[in-house]
């Protein structure tokens, strides 16, 4: 099985029930009066550890057995998947090992040493993130869970999009941010099973667009030197992530830089909520292609709130 069916999206939403939020949608009349839509934002910016990362974490450490967990997990993440695999790994009693590129915002790597996470910084590319993996992993005997291209996490971040769709009208669009893709897929497979006349968007850094490439080409083109202040969105997309983007996502719009900031600022400004910019993404997108979303009913997910507030676009 590829992808996961109805059965074990359900069974992940149940599974880390206890050890998440279920997180609240938020509206805001100025923003619905701006674009002439009708928004529904889910809030992922209040979830534990501060991102939707947190649902996929918990899914693929809680499924594992005592045995399995035994050496403790692994992976390579810029921040946010590392904050949540860490906070699952003290929750049930083993060491998490976290592969950092070395220009990690200074909050997601003070967060992961909170939760207990070990950290080993590498050079911020890719091939120094899976190689200082590999090493990392043969030293400890931990577990893998990688950040996105994993089918237990698919399952635990598409539990966003079950609660949106549960908590929410019928919706026209749901819009999610795209970077490796495991909250696309996750939403798009929600949408398909439990919302069948909602299509999928998803919205991208015009400066990391190779999601938009490989989608509009139908063929698998990898992130190379990625340069947006989106930090979560600069990774390719994944051995199970793309063929489920592919099969079951309508669109997907890239957004400048300068629309990411405008957008996190409005956010910031007219819903009084800290959100990072691969979450203001997707409104970025609305702002940039209005004529899209005219009279329409959007869910919006707001992937995370981790910024450095010393650090800030403006």
């Amino acid at each position: 099985m590829n992808q996961p069916d109805q059965a074990t999206i359900l069974q992940a939403a149940q599974r880390i029930q206890p050890h998440i939020n279920r997180t609240p949608i938020l509206t805001s009349e100025s923003l619905n009066a701006m674009f002439h839509t009708s928004m529904y934002f889910k809030c992922e910016n209040f979830q534990k550890a501060g991102a939707f990362k947190s649902r996929g974490a918990c899914n693929a450490v809680f499924s594992l057995t005592e045995t399995q967990l035994q050496q403790g997990v692994a992976t390579h993440s810029s921040g946010n998947h590392a904050q949540a695999l860490a906070r699952a790994a003290r929750l049930r009693n083993t060491k998490a090992h976290i592969v950092m590129p070395s220009d990690s915002s200074r909050v997601k790597v003070e967060a992961v040493r909170a939760y207990g996470g070990i950290i080993t910084f590498c050079v911020p590319t890719l091939e120094a993130r899976e190689s200082t993996l590999l090493t990392v992993i043969q030293a400890t005997g931990a577990l893998e869970i990688h950040p996105y291209d994993n089918l237990q996490i698919i399952a635990g971040q598409a539990t966003a999009a079950l609660e949106l769709i549960e908590d929410t009208p019928p919706l026209h669009i749901i819009l999610a941010p795209v970077g490796g893709g495991g909250l696309l897929s996750g939403t798009a497979l929600s949408a398909h099973y439990f919302s069948p006349l909602t299509q999928v968007w998803a919205a991208e850094p015009q400066q990391a667009d190779d999601a938009y490439q490989s989608f509009t080409q139908k063929t698998f083109i990898p992130s190379i030197q990625p340069n947006t202040m989106a930090d979560g969105l600069r990774t390719s997309l994944g051995i199970y992530t793309f063929p489920i983007i592919l099969d079951h996502v309508q669109r997907i719009l890239t957004v400048s830089e300068a629309d990411i900031i405008l957008a996190m600022k409005l956010i910031w400004e007219r819903m009084k909520i800290i959100v990072e910019p691969s979450s203001a993404v997707c409104l970025a997108a609305i702002k940039q292609h209005p004529e899209l979303f005219t009279n329409k009913t959007i869910g919006i997910i707001l992937s995370g709130g981790n910024v450095d507030l010393d650090d800030l676009p403006w």
